[in-house]
């Protein structure tokens, strides 16, 4: 079993995964009934409850960047019984028009990481996507709660703080919305273990503009939106 998780932990189908253990805390208190705290180790806060309309769903952290994730959702998939993990967190965007607050729910993503490496693709270049069927029923429910959204490609990132400072205009030339740092290691461990993932983000600042930045409190107490349609991706 889990070194990472506790080994009695009951989790919903459907998980969802912020990067901040403060932000699962806070989307378990403010969103969810009946809810448990059912993991901790590490650090890294897991809960099981209900959405308010009695759907079982689970909030867990993933930590930050590909290789945290990459751990934390395979462990979910593979010995939880997870069919469902639906990162949410913030990014910065790339795209003139996506601006600061907006959705993304993403349809793929394109990475500097190497975490595709332990396939032995002999030079191919893996191309990790969102499920389909989750990616549209985010879209149709966001329309539901009026949310300005854009549905596209983004870019994870395992390097937050570049010495090539116009490194993104070449992701921005080919059309991908943002930039984060977890997603591409999420769909590579659901397209191996054949599960469904999906990342819903807000913009929390821009490149391609001058757009003030969220600040800290309002990552995680003010991401209201994301919040609720994330919510709705409950089985």
């Amino acid at each position: 079993m889990s070194t990472h998780i506790d080994n009695n932990a009951k989790f919903a189908k459907t998980v969802l995964m912020p990067g901040d253990p403060l932000r699962a805390k806070y989307i378990a208190e403010n969103y969810l009934v009946d809810y448990k705290l059912v993991t901790s180790v590490r650090g890294i806060l897991g809960y099981t409850g209900k959405t308010k309309d009695g759907k079982e769903i689970s909030v867990m952290a993933s930590g930050m960047g590909v290789p945290s994730i990459g751990i934390y959702s395979y462990e979910l998939f593979n010995e939880y019984g997870v069919e469902n993990i639906i990162r949410i967190g913030t990014c910065g965007s790339y795209q003139k028009e996506v601006h600061v607050g907006d959705v993304i729910i993403t349809t793929s993503a394109s990475s500097n990481s190497n975490y595709a490496r332990q396939f032995d693709l002999k030079g191919g270049v893996l191309a990790p996507c969102s499920d389909f069927s989750l990616i549209l029923k985010a879209y149709e429910n966001s329309k539901k709660l009026g949310l300005n959204v854009h549905v596209g490609p983004i870019f994870s990132s395992d390097i937050f703080y570049d010495e090539d400072k116009e490194y993104y205009k070449k992701w921005q030339r080919l059309g991908i919305l943002g930039v984060e740092m977890e997603s591409y290691g999420l769909f590579i461990n659901a397209m191996k273990l054949h599960k469904k993932a999906l990342c819903i983000l807000t913009v929390s600042d821009t490149f391609a503009s001058d757009e003030r930045e969220l600040t800290q409190l309002e990552r995680q107490t003010s991401l209201e939106n994301m919040f609720k349609l994330a919510l709705t991706m409950a089985e």
